[in-house]
């Protein structure tokens, strides 16, 4: 199954304009990235839909799926017609001896639906399907590092948008600050620690003297101690990091340990070293680590 989403009141204005099944939500980006998403061509006066590949393996279209959708009712008729023709091939199917052993074992669910390939390439064409080019800022999220990522664009966009939840080095935010930063009213932060670019401060937070924080998400309730440094990681609720300890990663945000997080209630002693690695709630880290998942 899929989740079908939609953040734009526009895109929904979009759809009841078009008419049609559904309405996907469509950006422009590099051709050199486009591959690595499902590339559409749509109609550039009907905005329909036209013709639809996941992943090619050449270039089709600089303009790629968003996976953002509103569907109407009738998307579960469709899908159910897929999974009906599905069951039916496979009954129809004559199988060998050793093939029906197998598939006992490994058989693929017939009821199985892929969106991308089983709905929005065979629909391309007829008239069902529709596109809305967004123009603001659009990132995928599939590693965890990408929460990073796309916490700088949110902070970017707060400069134009929303400049009062930008830190302004007033009151309890009189620390260095470097760039884009949020930092919670409830947080407090020594004067004597810099902050940024891209950090986002929670409630409840305590950052202590000297503290360096860089790239990073500070959860509620997280305690950073004197001169500690974080840097392109997540630091879950309630942990704390203890004086003069570092974690910190590459901030590769494609990789698995891209970025370094810790899960909540987690406890770096004094001088300890986490790097590139992930930690399981409700730890306690007495040792320095490297590239490790700590279970």
């Amino acid at each position: 199954m899929f989740a079908a989403v939609f953040h734009y009141p526009e895109m929904l204005e979009a759809h009841r304009t078009y008419g049609g099944m559904g309405t996907i939500l469509v950006i422009k980006v590099s051709a050199e990235s486009a591959s690595q998403f499902g590339e559409l061509v749509a109609d550039p006066d009907t905005n329909e839909l036209l013709h639809y590949t996941e992943k090619p393996e050449t270039f089709v279209s600089d303009r790629i799926n968003c996976g953002v959708y509103v569907f109407t009712p009738e998307i579960f008729t469709a899908i159910q017609d897929v999974s009906s023709q599905r069951k039916d091939r496979a009954n129809l199917r004559r199988v060998s001896s050793f093939e029906a052993l197998q598939s006992a074992t490994r058989s693929l669910p017939t009821d199985f639906v892929r969106l991308d390939q089983d709905i929005l390439s065979p629909l391309a064409g007829k008239k069902q399907l529709y596109t809305y080019e967004t123009m603001d800022f659009w990132e995928q999220i599939k590693t965890p590092g990408m929460s990073l990522k796309c916490s700088g664009l949110y902070l970017a966009q707060f400069r134009f948008t929303s400049p009062n939840l930008l830190a302004g080095g007033d009151g309890v935010r009189s620390a260095t600050i470097v760039g884009d930063v949020y930092i919670h009213p409830s947080a407090k932060v020594h004067p004597t620690a810099k902050i940024g670019p891209n950090v986002s401060i929670s409630a409840n937070a305590r950052i202590g003297p000297g503290a360096r924080l860089i790239c990073c998400i500070i959860l509620d309730d997280v305690e950073v101690m004197e001169n500690a440094v974080v840097i392109h990681s997540i630091v879950g609720w309630k942990s704390s990091i203890g004086r003069w300890s570092r974690v910190q990663a590459g901030g590769d945000y494609n990789a698995k340990l891209g970025v370094t997080i810790l899960g909540e209630a987690v406890a770096v002693e004094d001088e300890v070293v986490v790097v590139n690695s992930i930690v399981l709630p409700n730890k306690t880290l007495n040792v320095s680590v490297q590239e490790e998942i700590i279970l």
